[in-house]
C-alpha cells in the first residue's frame, strides 16, 4: 500500500512509534498513515506557537513548511496539557475539524505518549492522561429503508448501457446484504471466498480477519459476476482482487464510492446525500429491524470490538413508536365522548 505521508519530514521518535506499532501491533498502514498525519500537523503547530507565530495566521503552504524533522526527546518530553489543550482548539477553530477529526488526533497523541512513557520509558511525563475526547453529538445512524435499497439495486439491473453493470449490482448486493466497510470490500481476493461460496474473508480495522457468510443474493451475484470478469483474464493484472477496474486491476475507494452515488442518483436517492458507509448502516439496520437478528450476533458480522459500538442500530424506528403509541388502552379515549363520567364536572 502506498503511503501517504513522508517520513522523512517525521521526527525519529514518531519513525519509531509508527514502526512499532506496524510490527509489533499489527496496525494497518491505512491507520498509521493517518496517526503520523495528526502527530505531523501537532508538531508543527507546536513548533510554531513556541517560537511566536501564531498558527491561525499561516496560511497552508507556510504551515506545511515548518520543519520538524530535527524535534527531539527533549521537546517531546517537555508537552503539557494546556499546549494539547491549545491544539484540539485550533483545529476546532481553524481547521474545522468535526468530533471525529478531533477524537482521532488526541487518540494518535494519546497513544503516542504511552508508547513513550510506558513502552519505551524514554519520557516520564505523559501530557495526555488526563484529557479526555471530544464529547460527541448523539446522532441516529442514517440509512435506506427496505424500499429504498430494493429501488437502488433495481436502479443497477435497469442500466442496460454500462459495461460493469454485473460488478457494480455485485458491490452493493455485498454492501447491502453484508455490511462491509469500503476498504473490506475492495481488499476482498478470490482467494478469500470458499469453493462452495458460502463465506469470505475479509481484512477489518486492525488487520483483524473475520468470516462474514454469504446469503443467496450474494452468492447469486458474485457468480454473475466472475461469469463477466473471466472474459478479461488475459488482461487483468491482479488475478487474485474480486473487484477490477475498467483498467483490469483492483478498484480503488474512489471508484467504488463514485459507483454508489451514480447509481443512487438513477434511483432518485441523491438527495438522501448517502455513503458507501451509509450503506453498511442499511444493512445493520435491516438485520436487526426486519430479520430480528440479535445485536451479540451483529456485533460479530459487522467486526464491531465493542457491543456499544453496535447498539446505535436498536434505536426503535419511527413506525415501530407510532404503533407503540396506537396500542396504548387510552389512544382511542376522547373527551367528546360519554365515558361513564362528565368530563366538566370535575
Amino acid at each position: 500500500m502506498q503511503k501517504l505521508v513522508n517520513y522523512d519530514e517525521l521526527p525519529e521518535a514518531v519513525r519509531n512509534f509508527v514502526s512499532y506499532k506496524l510490527t509489533v501491533q499489527g496496525r494497518s498502514q491505512k491507520t498509521m498513515d493517518e496517526y503520523a498525519i495528526d502527530l505531523r500537523t501537532f508538531f508543527r503547530f507546536l513548533s510554531a506557537q513556541r517560537q511566536g507565530i501564531d498558527p491561525k495566521s499561516l496560511d497552508e503552504e507556510s504551515f506545511a513548511q515548518i520543519d520538524i524533522s530535527e524535534i527531539d526527546m527533549t521537546f517531546i518530553g517537555s508537552v503539557t496539557s494546556k499546549e494539547i489543550y491549545d491544539f484540539l482548539y485550533y483545529v476546532l477553530e481553524s481547521r474545522g475539524n468535526k468530533w471525529s477529526a478531533r477524537a482521532r488526533k488526541l487518540s494518535a497523541l494519546k497513544s503516542f505518549y504511552k508508547y513513550l512513557t510506558v513502552n519505551m520509558r524514554a519520557v516520564d511525563n505523559d501530557p495526555t492522561k488526563n484529557i479526555d475526547g471530544p464529547q460527541k453529538k448523539k446522532t441516529l445512524p442514517k440509512f435506506l429503508s427496505l424500499d429504498e435499497s430494493e429501488a437502488l439495486l433495481e436502479a443497477v439491473r435497469a442500466d442496460e448501457t454500462s459495461k460493469t453493470r454485473e460488478r457494480d449490482y455485485c458491490i452493493l448486493v455485498l454492501f447491502l446484504n453484508c455490511g462491509m466497510r469500503l476498504s473490506e470490500l475492495v481488499g476482498i481476493n478470490l482467494s478469500d471466498i470458499d469453493r462452495n461460496m458460502e463465506s469470505l474473508r475479509v481484512l477489518g480495522k486492525g488487520a483483524k480477519e473475520r468470516m462474514i457468510y454469504l446469503n443467496d443474493a450474494c452468492r447469486d451475484a458474485i457468480r454473475r459476476y466472475l461469469s463477466v470478469r473471466a472474459a478479461d483474464e488475459v488482461q487483468i493484472k491482479d488475478k487474485n482482487a474480486l473487484f477490477l477496474s475498467s483498467r483490469h486491476s483492483r478498484i480503488s475507494n474512489k471508484t467504488v464510492q463514485w459507483v454508489v452515488y451514480k447509481y443512487l442518483k438513477a434511483a432518485g436517492l441523491e438527495h438522501k446525500h448517502f455513503s458507501t458507509h451509509k450503506l453498511r448502516h442499511t444493512a445493520a439496520t435491516l438485520m436487526y429491524q426486519t430479520g430480528n437478528v440479535d445485536v451479540r450476533v451483529l456485533k460479530d458480522i459487522l467486526g464491531h470490538e465493542q457491543l456499544n459500538t453496535t447498539q446505535i442500530y436498536t434505536h426503535v424506528n419511527d413506525e415501530n413508536m407510532k404503533k407503540a403509541m396506537a396500542a396504548n388502552p387510552l389512544a382511542n379515549f376522547s373527551a367528546s365522548e360519554s365515558s361513564g363520567r362528565d368530563l366538566e364536572e370535575e
